[in-house]
């Protein structure tokens, strides 16, 4: 089965949920900004979770489905098409050959994903199909989609094909749909929960208040190495020399000029600017979802609650994937 991209849009990548266990050698994790929503994807057409699928940024991915094809289209809302009839989302689409699926503009969110039954038959690098783009690996040729490429489908697996069969013998397609509200905020004003970073005692008074006080406005100059902020400029108490340590996704920084930066899927490996705080692995998903102009506002919270929203979240997840099951299975 095969794709073709008729146009790339503003960035249309392959993601799966990362290449991890090469940090130590600079290679970066990468992977889905929205790890949720791909998993869900995956989840609704009978694929592993760790499947690659299209994550689409904002707008402009038009694709040709060269056979019939079996998706499913989660996160944002990015006014999604197929032969110019809104698409169904958060749930399975069966799509006839020579259909036409387009994402005209943000609705909500920032990114929307697409998985197909059977994933995409790119080979795995370093164990992932995840597109790392400064390096130029990954996914299709270790770049972003380009007009004219065509992608190849991977073999389906007995639940992509049971799900296909039973999605292709509906007429007008599954009415349900996956609730997500419990896992992702796509609004663009958001608080979003962190604890305090190693080096949060080394700023000031006002910096420290400020922080979980006043907003913050992601900046045009955000991408998927990290989200640049504006807003009260935050401030060490002193200078202090630290050497590079290593970081992960949701770190946030503060370099010389005060202004935070969010580290997200691309980011390096080690980073030497003082972290103030740590966004939980809970809300990162919705921090993918932010556009430029969006708000947001930090709250602390403890070590055990964020390991708490982590637990529940993945619960939220298990009976996602029991819902889905028993959806497919008796309508």
């Amino acid at each position: 089965m095969t794709v073709k991209v008729l146009h790339p849009g503003l960035l249309t990548t392959i993601q799966d949920l990362g290449r991890y266990g090469f940090q130590s050698y600079g290679v970066i994790v990468s992977g889905a900004m929205d790890r949720y929503s791909l998993r869900v994807a995956n989840l609704l057409v009978g694929n592993q979770e760790n499947e690659a699928g299209l994550e689409i940024t904002l707008f402009g991915t038009t694709l040709l489905f060269e056979n019939d094809h079996l998706i499913a289209i989660t996160g944002g809302d990015l006014h999604a098409l197929i032969d110019g009839k809104k698409a169904g989302l958060w749930r399975p689409i069966f799509v006839k050959k020579g259909s036409i699926l387009q994402f005209k503009t943000p609705i909500t969110g920032c990114r929307a994903y697409v998985a197909f039954a059977g994933g995409f038959a790119v080979p795995e690098i370093m164990g992932s199909k995840s597109t790392y783009l400064k390096a130029g690996i990954g996914g299709f040729h270790g770049r972003a989609l380009q007009k004219g490429d065509l992608i190849e489908c991977g073999e389906m697996n007995k639940d992509n094909q049971y799900i296909f069969s039973k999605a292709g013998s509906m007429v007008g397609g599954f009415s349900w749909f996956v609730d997500y509200s419990q896992l992702i905020c796509f609004e663009q004003e958001q608080t979003i929960r962190v604890i305090k970073g190693l080096e949060f005692d080394r700023f000031d008074d006002d910096s420290k208040r400020l922080l979980f006080s006043q907003p913050f406005t992601v900046t045009t100059q955000s991408d998927r190495m990290g989200y640049r902020l504006e807003g009260p400029v935050l401030q060490l108490e002193k200078e202090f020399e630290l050497l590079s340590e290593g970081v992960t996704q949701g770190t946030v920084q503060i370099p010389p000029n005060g202004n935070p930066i969010i580290l997200m899927a691309d980011r390096q490996t080690t980073g030497g600017y003082p972290k103030m705080a740590q966004i939980l692995s809970a809300d990162l998903a919705s921090v993918a979802q932010l556009r430029p102009k969006a708000k947001v506002y930090f709250k602390e919270v403890t070590h055990e609650e964020a390991e708490s929203e982590f637990l529940a979240k993945e619960r939220i997840l298990d009976e996602i994937k029991m819902g889905i099951r028993l959806k497919l299975q008796y309508g």
